[in-house]
């Protein structure tokens, strides 16, 4: 390995694992940013790490809603930073959304379950140092779009924020639908003919014999909430969270 390797720890945990990689690597700087703040002072004016480790959903009760995996690459990019990133999964289902973009985002390196033990995450940095990517994880649904496809045009942002303002618990119906989302009450009314139902249906998430009821859209957003904020707070429609 070459000599001088800088390694970026983004978790809440990552003095954890710090230790063991100093172990490991020769001339190797480890740095660990446990929060937001930590992670933009580690990235913002220095020289560029060889390699980034980040939790996919950050473990913490404070901070799981507020940050994640695909906000430290976001970070990167904003301080034209550019590294490969590893991101560390539980392989939990509400990582599912997260992994679909991750998938397609080229900084991403490869995906590693925590449950496969440090000596993985020691391979997968050594190898994504080494410009290699490892192979890329199996699609929980092979036949459904992604939602960050799915959010990438007009229409598609516009669902986004109707659906974010619902995932955040600002709206109840379709008048505080439509204030919350800063649409008109045209717009909002049409959440399920229009904007959602047509993205739960393509997606194969809703039984097609049964109604497409608001009821329906507002579960719906409570099953994807937690990508849907990330969605709006990275994509910059913060503004329906609150």
């Amino acid at each position: 390995m070459a000599t001088g390797l800088r390694i970026l720890i983004a978790s809440p945990l990552g003095k954890v694992i710090s230790g063991p990689l100093q172990s490991t690597f020769d001339d190797v700087t480890v740095s660990v940013a446990s929060t937001d703040d930590e992670l933009t002072a580690m990235i913002s004016g220095t020289v560029r790490y060889d390699v980034v480790a980040a939790d996919l959903i950050w473990n913490k009760p404070e901070l799981e809603w507020q940050f994640d995996g695909l906000d430290v690459i976001d970070r990167l990019r904003q301080a034209e930073r550019p590294a490969p990133v590893l991101l560390a999964t539980q392989n939990h289902s509400m990582e599912i959304d997260h992994l679909e973009e991750a998938r397609l985002r080229p900084e991403v390196f490869g995906v590693i379950p925590k449950a496969d033990g440090l000596a993985a995450i020691i391979d997968g940095l050594r190898s994504a140092a080494l410009g290699k990517r490892l192979p890329p994880p199996p699609v929980a649904r092979p036949d459904r779009t992604p939602l960050y496809e799915l959010f990438s045009d007009r229409r598609g942002q516009t669902a986004a924020r109707l659906a974010g303002a619902i995932a955040a618990g600002r709206a109840t119906d379709n008048a505080s639908l439509a204030r919350v989302a800063k649409v008109s009450p045209s717009t909002a009314n049409k959440v399920t003919s229009h904007y959602l139902g047509p993205i739960m249906l393509q997606r194969r998430e809703h039984d097609e014999q049964l109604p497409l009821t608001q009821g329906a859209i507002y579960r719906w957003c409570g099953l994807h909430a937690r990508y849907l904020i990330s969605w709006c707070r990275r994509n910059g429609h913060s503004d329906v969270l609150g």
